[in-house]
């Protein structure tokens, strides 16, 4: 049985992130799944945060989280899912929440690999290789 699906949404590719969640919330309805979107920041280095004005990091995670819950209503999740963002390495923090929470589907996009990915490889892949549940990779060619 699927109890909880995870969804991690990379803000600067929201339409691959639709045709995930899309997915996902199709299998939600069918195994009465509850669904958690979740947003990783990355990580900014300490000696450029030092340079940048008070609190303005933390305005960065709050405008991913309200970026992010937006993204919910205007795919109809509006309080039909869990919102969350992390900071750090996205595919560590997707890890582990999915760990964490004892996810047991992670749904997450992809696009066409380019030679970068080839020789560091993608969030996706890391994701596949490492995680402890089900995944479900969706391919978006324009990545």
């Amino acid at each position: 049985m699927i109890k909880t699906i995870l969804v991690p949404v990379d803000l600067a590719k929201t339409e691959s992130g639709a045709a995930a969640l899309d997915l996902a919330c199709d299998m939600a309805e069918k195994y009465g799944s509850k669904l958690v979107l979740l947003h990783v920041v990355e990580e900014v280095p300490a000696f450029i945060q030092a340079q940048l004005p008070p609190g303005a990091h933390a305005k960065v995670l709050e405008d991913a989280k309200a970026r992010l819950t937006a993204f919910a209503a205007e795919q109809g999740l509006s309080g039909n899912a869990e919102v969350l963002t992390r900071e750090g390495n996205p595919a560590t923090e997707i890890l582990e929440f999915a760990s964490e929470a004892g996810t047991d589907m992670i749904v997450i996009a992809s696009h066409d690999p380019g030679v970068a990915d080839y020789f560091l490889g993608s969030v996706a892949a890391r994701v596949v290789r490492h995680a402890h549940c089900s995944v479900l990779v969706v391919r978006h060619p324009s990545g």
